[in-house]
């Protein structure tokens, strides 16, 4: 394995191309073990009228159907904020290996605070953890996009 790279700039890419759709500005990359990018995806809540198409589970479903399997055993993701419980669930099902994030997200995070979903039990995959990760650029994009709304 070479040097490591952040892929946190294609993340916030995402983010913002999300917020100019008018959504909450999350991007998610997954990175497959040899460093190549699989998925790239913002938040598409509002666009699919869906509750669950956040970054990451879109971005996870991306990665598994271009890699045809249902788990992502070996393969990073990069998001913008901190998870959500629904989200960092299915980060643990897809048992991605290391899960890099910007902003923490104090109301509806799932892993800092609130359920703390990998410290559970029933949690059967717990990702490396790296928190903080362009966190001011990130945290920047959510204040103007909620600063607008207001």
């Amino acid at each position: 394995m070479g040097p490591f790279r952040s892929h946190m700039h294609h993340a916030l890419a995402e983010a913002r191309a999300a917020a100019a759709r008018g959504e909450v500005p999350v991007g998610a990359v997954i990175v497959s073990p040899e460093g190549q990018v699989i998925a790239a995806q913002g938040n598409r809540t509002r666009a699919q009228r869906d509750p669950t198409a956040h970054a990451e589970i879109l971005a996870i479903r991306a990665a598994c159907a271009a890699l045809g399997q249902e788990r992502l055993q070996g393969c990073d993701l990069y998001v913008t904020l901190e998870p959500c419980p629904m989200c960092a669930s299915a980060i643990a099902q897809a048992r991605i290996r290391r899960l890099y994030f910007g902003a923490a997200d104090p109301k509806s995070g799932g892993l800092m605070q609130g359920p703390r979903i990998f410290a559970h039990p029933q949690c059967h995959h717990v990702p490396e953890l790296y928190d903080g990760i362009d966190a001011a650029e990130a945290e920047a994009l959510l204040r103007g996009f909620f600063a607008g709304l207001r």
